[in-house]
């Protein structure tokens, strides 16, 4: 009775030990990045609904950068480039951040197909190709951080309470949590939260990489006779990618 029980319900299931014909791996994997999905979503709308809430730019020259009312204009914010100290080039230093971060999903696309001809070599060069693609990702988006909480300017916010003590038209330089020149708090905070989030994300999936890639250069997946941790850590990092072009659709264009 027991095994037909257990025979019934196998059948009712019909996926036997790979069901929608995914390994129980890479189905973990799609379970984590829904839910993953869920939490981006979370801080994506709640940024959205801050910045639609707050007062409409209102034309003077001076609120689209000093004003701690008005929501700041992106191109205004994401403005300068590396070497080009006191040039305008608005977002094009997100975009190479943006590009660099494609480049390295097509880089893992490219070992994902070595690994199903069971190339060896190809694995681990379109790995490093990725890892470097990675920290060059991260690299830019520190500068980014720093050039952000430096600022480019100081900016009067008016009297602020500091220990219990008013100053008189104090004056702010860059952003941090709680005064930043370029906006309300929130725009700040939000900004340091889901771009960092993200760059958490960014950053462990670069530790991963480099286990694989450490991995298949010792031919550890040569011996198992597949490669499906490279698929399964490529779905990781297509994901991020994914959520970056949100995150820079969010930020930086509207």
């Amino acid at each position: 009775m027991a095994t037909t029980a257990t025979m019934s319900k196998a059948k009712l299931w019909g996926g036997g030990v790979e069901p929608l014909k995914a390994s129980y791996g890479k189905l973990m994997m799609w379970f984590f990045l829904l839910s993953d999905a869920f939490t981006f979503s979370g801080l994506l709308i709640t940024y959205a609904f801050l910045r639609w809430s707050a007062p409409a730019y209102n034309g003077a020259p001076e609120a689209f950068t000093f004003s701690t009312e008005y929501w700041p204009i992106p191109e205004k914010v994401y403005e300068a480039f590396p070497g080009f100290h006191g040039v305008e080039l608005p977002l094009v230093f997100v975009g190479l951040m943006t590009f660099i971060l494609i480049l390295s999903s097509v880089t893992m696309v490219l070992a994902v197909e070595a690994g199903h001809r069971m190339d060896k070599k190809g694995v681990v060069k379109w790995m490093l190709w990725t890892i470097i693609g990675g920290f060059a990702f991260l690299s830019c988006q520190a500068w980014e951080w720093s050039h952000f909480i430096h600022g480019t300017d100081t900016a009067t916010i008016g009297d602020v309470l500091i220990n219990g003590i008013w100053v008189n038209d104090y004056e702010i330089f860059g952003a941090n949590l709680s005064f930043n020149q370029y906006g309300p708090p929130a725009f700040a905070a939000l900004f340091f939260f889901i771009t960092g989030f993200h760059g958490f994300h960014v950053f462990s999936g670069v530790v991963l990489n480099i286990i694989i890639f450490f991995n298949a250069a010792n031919g550890l997946y040569d011996k198992r006779g597949h490669y499906e941790m490279v698929e399964k850590v490529g779905l990781y990092w297509h994901f991020v990618d994914l959520v970056w072009v949100f995150v820079f659709t969010f930020f930086y264009l509207i």
